[in-house]
């Protein structure tokens, strides 16, 4: 191997630089300098061992070479005068090896690339390790490691889809004749106190009062159409989220942050013609979201009730829904279905007592009278004065606002009602 001898003077020992007004003086590092100079004959495959196996920070960046070779240079560059030679062959693939070494990013220090890793921890709260990559791969540009880690997120939230998600959050908006309530789901109650979840179940609640079709849903159901409203545009205001988006966007978006299948299983709207729409929800973390939510609507005859007279009783129905679960308005609203199917239920439970025939009839009218009480709205014994129903509440509030007042329809939802659950769910 071919060897050039040269004083210190001529050698800067701590860099290698290429100098671009004369490729044939450069700058060479120490352990090529020890590997080239009389002082010294180590072989190529020591230094590319060295170089393999070096873990510092400081360690050398490629950049363009002479001769289209590569080159390293490192962090910290000096300029010195250095010898006039050619390269031989073997330093030239010896410089080529950059690809072994890890790349850092002269134009950033170490205090700003923690300011970079703090920011965008904070913008997108994933993982320390995940952000550290995304910025290392996008050589620290924090919006392109921004949209990296979005589109990694995004594509993992797609993954999730198949997760039960039976926790959640029910949001609701309302105005006095309007109510909409929605039902965002996600795999544990940890995420669903988290407050981005929660913002984002209010924006979608909002969103979902303001639809235009709205008024075209309620005339035929109370359901409102989640692929409408999916498709609807959003402007979020949250340090996290702040932007225009569609709905199912921004969910996709809020799964990637929470590491957790989020979706939108449904959503209703009660209104009121006459009258005022009243809702209460319970084990609300803060206003407009709840777990349980019960929604009615009063109606007067002419509209001219005092609104507060109105608000006052209607609030303290909606929570009677909530506390006892009816499952019509009224007797007249039992389906017959319903009701056969529990008269055969009591005639068999009567027909064990061995009394006659007579006696077992008598038995199961009795009987499922008190079944119709305990599942129509108005026959129920009023939660806050169980002494009266709440036929005989809407009786002294027509008394005392001077005209009739009833109950045009009700709503009671509940979080995660109806989603089977695994096991692991249950004993969590």
């Amino acid at each position: 191997m071919q060897t050039h001898n040269y004083s210190s003077n001529d050698i800067c020992s701590s860099c290698i630089h290429y100098l671009p007004s004369d490729p044939s003086r450069f700058l060479v590092a120490k352990p090529f300098e020890m590997a080239y100079s009389g002082r010294a004959q180590r072989p190529i495959s020591s230094l590319l061992k060295q170089l393999k196996t070096s873990h510092s920070y400081s360690s050398w960046t490629r950049c363009n070479g002479f001769n289209g070779q590569s080159m390293f240079q490192s962090n910290a560059i000096s300029r010195c005068k250095a010898p006039s030679f050619r390269p031989t062959a073997e330093l030239g693939w010896v410089l080529g090896f950059s690809h072994a070494c890890r790349r850092y990013s002269a134009e950033v220090g170490s205090t700003e690339q923690v300011g970079l890793i703090k920011q965008l921890r904070e913008r997108t709260s994933a993982p320390m390790k995940d952000v550290k990559a995304a910025l290392v791969d996008c050589n620290w540009d924090l919006e392109a490691a921004y949209t990296e880690l979005r589109k990694k997120g995004i594509a993992g939230a797609s993954k999730k889809g198949a997760r039960i998600a039976a926790e959640g959050m029910l949001a609701l908006a309302q105005d006095e004749k309007v109510a909409a309530v929605i039902e965002l789901n996600c795999e544990t109650d940890f995420v669903a106190r988290n407050e981005i979840f929660q913002y984002l179940a209010l924006s979608v609640a909002r969103s979902a009062l303001t639809m235009d079709a709205l008024p075209k849903l309620l005339s035929e159901s109370a359901t409102i159409d989640l692929k409408l409203l999916g498709e609807m545009n959003i402007v979020l205001d949250h340090p996290k989220l702040t932007r225009e988006i569609t709905v199912q966007d921004a969910i996709m978006e809020v799964a990637a942050i929470m590491g957790e299948n989020v979706k939108l299983r449904r959503g209703f709207a009660l209104s009121s013609a006459n009258g005022i729409v009243s809702s209460y929800l319970h084990t609300s973390p803060q206003p407009g979201l709840g777990r349980i939510a019960g929604l009615l609507t009063l109606e007067s005859e002419n509209g001219g009730a005092p609104t507060e007279v109105l608000q006052r009783v209607g609030s303290n129905l909606a929570m009677h829904v909530v506390a006892a679960r009816p499952l019509f308005l009224s007797r007249d609203h039992v389906a017959t279905k319903t009701l056969e199917a529990e008269r055969d239920i009591l005639k068999t439970q009567a027909a064990a007592s061995g009394k006659p025939q007579a006696a077992i009839e008598k038995m199961v009218e009795g009987r499922l009278r008190k079944f119709v009480e305990e599942i129509a709205l108005l026959e129920q014994k009023f939660v806050m004065n169980d002494k009266v129903n709440v036929k005989s509440v809407l009786e002294d509030l027509s008394k005392e606002v001077g005209q009739q007042i009833k109950v045009g329809s009700f709503l009671r939802v509940e979080v995660g009602e109806g989603i089977q659950r695994s096991r692991h769910m249950d004993r969590s």
